[in-house]
């Protein structure tokens, strides 16, 4: 049975304002739905608040047509449009749709820019930061360790879970912008203590150093233990921010995983027992030389051609320092005719980046460097691609399915060296 405190019973009644008792009415619903009995309190909300394309406004054109219609009608499920509140607390828009600035080059009109800037100038007027990456935790919110959260995209819900400790299931954007107004999610999944204990054990017997064995990892062990939580231990190193994004990113793409412990490196797990807390260890898994080749083999089955027209990097969105490693590669050099390179990031790493000079030397090579998107989100590619290099198992996994092209899985070098040379060079070592 679901309990409410009076906060609670005072926004479902009414009394908070319409669009707090219809935010009410859809999380009490959830809650139901999810056997939930009581409700979190959240400040930390990251979701896509209102932002639609034009023909998602079309079906409410009766209502308006518009960002409002939107959210009333659509994030929230209600029967009526209503002013929308200005937030409190931290609420920050993820990923859009097109690049602010580099939204011909990725195939837009000026119509449906001016539909996503309108969305954002309504947003933003609502105390709603346009963050616009499924990196938050890299552009300003980082949650702190135990702090309930309610957040949208696998990527940043699996780093939220386990590299900082915070707590969130897998949101959508109807429970998102409810939580933006009400500051309440069910508790119930991973903000329960007990739903985060581990299931199974990998034992690492090759070394995993880097972003490439990294996401190889993730992608092995996804496919295996689906959504349920693994602790790994063994033969791991150098895991930083950018091998753990690149490692959770694949992980929850293969398979479901909202959360995993490493032995010694994640909060939850400083030792092995500490992760599975007394629960029995459902299977042991073993990730070794086999294992590797055949991940590595699983993830070029959709590569023929070697002539690599599209190079893609940047998922989840690029870290500074990855950006840092793009220019080292492309200094002083030109890309091949007719092969193009997209790197993808925040709005606010590619501040620190062109004031560092990255950007700049990616451009001279001829490469662009765009924010707020990515080629599977976006579902836009450089015109007539037919071959993709990317140096991501998450995206490797998405983009040929989404977009009908062929691709290639490999180091960052790898491709780059590809976006250099027209050619795909790359094999397990």
């Amino acid at each position: 049975m679901l309990r409410l405190t009076s906060e609670e019973e005072e926004m479902a009644g009414g009394a908070r304002g319409k669009a707090a008792e219809k935010a009410m009415d859809l999380l009490i619903r959830y809650a139901n739905a999810l056997g939930a009995e009581r409700f979190v309190e959240t400040n930390n909300v990251a979701g896509v608040p209102g932002s639609a394309h034009q023909w998602l406004k079309d079906q409410y054109k009766n209502d308006g047509g518009d960002y409002r219609a939107v959210f009333c009608k659509f994030d929230l499920d209600a029967n009526e449009v209503f002013d929308i509140p200005v937030m409190t607390g931290n609420a920050c828009h993820l990923q859009g749709g097109m690049d602010p600035e580099l939204w011909r080059e990725q195939g837009y009109s000026p119509e449906a820019f001016a539909n996503a800037e309108s969305d954002e100038k309504n947003t933003a007027a609502l105390n709603i930061r346009n963050l616009k990456t499924c990196t938050p935790y890299l552009a300003g919110n980082e949650p702190k360790f135990g702090e309930h959260c309610a957040w949208m995209e696998s990527s940043a819900v699996v780093y939220c879970n386990s590299v900082l400790g915070a707590r969130t299931n897998t949101e959508g954007r109807e429970s998102t912008s409810a939580a933006m107004i009400t500051h309440r999610i069910p508790d119930w999944g991973f903000h329960r203590d007990e739903f985060r204990l581990g299931d199974h054990l990998v034992e690492v017997d090759v070394r995993v150093n880097d972003i490439f064995e990294w996401g190889m990892l993730g992608y092995y062990i996804g496919e295996i233990v689906q959504e349920e939580i693994p602790v790994i231990d063994g033969a791991i190193s150098n895991a930083g921010l950018i091998e753990l994004k690149h490692f959770g990113a694949a992980a929850a793409s293969s398979g479901g995983v909202e959360m995993y412990h490493l032995v010694g490196v994640t909060p939850e797990a400083p030792v092995r027992e500490k992760a599975f807390g007394g629960k029995t260890i459902k299977s042991r898994i073993r990730y070794g030389a086999d294992e590797r080749r055949k991940t590595y083999e699983n993830l070029n089955i959709r590569g023929k051609s070697t002539d690599v027209d599209y190079v893609m990097l940047g998922c989840p969105h690029a870290a500074i320092d990855q950006l840092e490693t793009a220019a080292r590669l492309l200094d002083g050099k030109k890309l091949n005719d007719g092969t193009a390179l997209w790197i993808f990031t925040s709005r606010y790493v590619k501040t620190q980046a062109q004031a560092k000079g990255y950007v700049d030397v990616i451009k001279k090579a001829g490469g662009l460097v765009m924010t707020d998107t990515c080629s599977a989100i976006a579902q836009s590619i450089p015109k007539g691609t037919k071959v993709a290099a990317l140096d991501s198992a998450k995206q490797t996994h998405y983009l040929p399915a989404f977009m009908g092209i062929e691709a290639w899985f490999g180091t960052t070098e790898d491709c780059i060296n590809a976006a250099l040379s027209g050619k795909w060079q790359g094999e397990l070592s």
